[in-house]
């Protein structure tokens, strides 16, 4: 008996190394196919570009397009009507570069190209196409992280463009990401459901009856690791309210939550938690940890003042309702304006 039970288990394992191995196969063999169409798309685009449109008019490099379209659906079917060959077009034209387009091909679908090309802005466009590659973000993703603007709510997007180009090749080359790639403001909370008024317990409840939907607002290599993180120090109790783990950046991530306007004083209480943690939980080979300080309300004068809009501590404001999307932009595009003025008044 127990040599025929050890006989099934033979069997069981082999067939767990079979399964193992046709899905990697199959794996290997998907992304094999997605590199090649997409180098297709690209070459045909280069092609087209340099060779039909370069030096003819508009009009007339537009028909010629379109007969050729019709041709190659009838030689090859779906898949080269006048649209989608002009997508191919503007392929090119936006992504010149092919070692980019490889780089990015490795996680990117075409499906994840074409919702990238209506991105005029480069910086904006190469910051969402990292994104994606280093945080394997659908295309549904994309197109709601393109929604709520994350882009104009990250801290790099207030940077110079060369410091913003240069972060964004090393997260989409090299897979290093910044603190200012990570922190964001405002954070949009609004799947949390919240009512009018709420408590901080309230706050953190919902977090993390929500906590899937909160850590891709926040970052998927968020790892959650304790809430209500207790502590001693000098016979005294604290808590910390939220810890993750961020495996990118390789760092411990604190996040306090306050339902008010940040107060000075949440500095001195969450660099003690920073410390502590910087003693105690860092492991080998991690960064420092940081903490975001989660407030509704905030007054960038006192960030200024404290020097919090670079460091260890950042201070980002939350909102529960997500506002009209002509007020977000204005918001945001003078917060980016603010900024980088700032930073050349420092310059001086």
């Amino acid at each position: 008996m127990s040599e025929e039970l050890m006989n099934i288990a033979d069997v069981e394992s082999v067939f767990s190394d079979i399964s193992t191995m046709i899905y990697t196969a199959k794996n290997e063999v998907m992304m094999r196919v997605n590199t090649s169409v997409i180098s297709l798309y690209w070459n045909i685009g280069k092609k087209l570009s340099e060779e039909v449109l370069q030096g003819k008019k508009a009009e007339y490099g537009k028909n010629i397009i379109g007969d050729l379209s019709e041709r190659l659906t009838v030689e090859y079917g779906k898949g080269f009507e006048k649209s989608s060959v002009f997508k191919m077009v503007k392929f090119y034209q936006e992504f010149p570069e092919y070692e980019k387009v490889a780089t990015l091909s490795q996680q990117l679908t075409w499906s994840h190209f074409v919702e990238l090309l209506p991105i005029e802005d480069e910086l904006k466009r190469d910051f969402y196409a990292a994104m994606c590659k280093n945080e394997n973000w659908s295309v549904r993703t994309l197109r709601e992280r393109k929604k709520s603007m994350l882009y104009e709510r990250t801290a790099v997007s207030k940077l110079p463009e060369e410091t913003i180009a240069n972060e964004i090749a090393e997260l989409r080359d090299d897979k290093k990401m910044s603190l200012d790639m990570f922190y964001r403001d405002p954070y949009m909370l609004d799947f949390l459901g919240l009512k009018d008024t709420y408590s901080e317990k309230d706050l953190e409840n919902a977090i993390l009856s929500e906590l899937e939907k909160f850590i891709l607002e926040m970052g998927s290599d968020f790892a959650f690791l304790a809430r209500q993180k207790h502590i001693v120090l000098d016979g005294k109790d604290y808590y910390m309210d939220l810890l993750f783990y961020h495996r990118t950046l390789r760092r411990l991530v604190l996040i306090e939550l306050k339902l008010g306007e940040f107060e000075p004083q949440d500095k001195g209480q969450t660099e003690l938690y920073l410390r502590w943690l910087e003693k105690y939980e860092k492991a080998e080979g991690e960064e420092s940890p940081v903490a975001l300080i989660l407030c509704a309300e905030k007054s960038q004068e006192t960030i200024e003042l404290m020097e919090l809009d670079h460091g260890s501590i950042h201070v980002g404001q939350y909102l529960t309702k997500m506002p009209p999307k002509e007020l977000l932009e204005k918001k945001l595009s003078l917060a980016i304006a603010n900024a980088r003025e700032q930073l050349e008044q420092r310059k001086e």
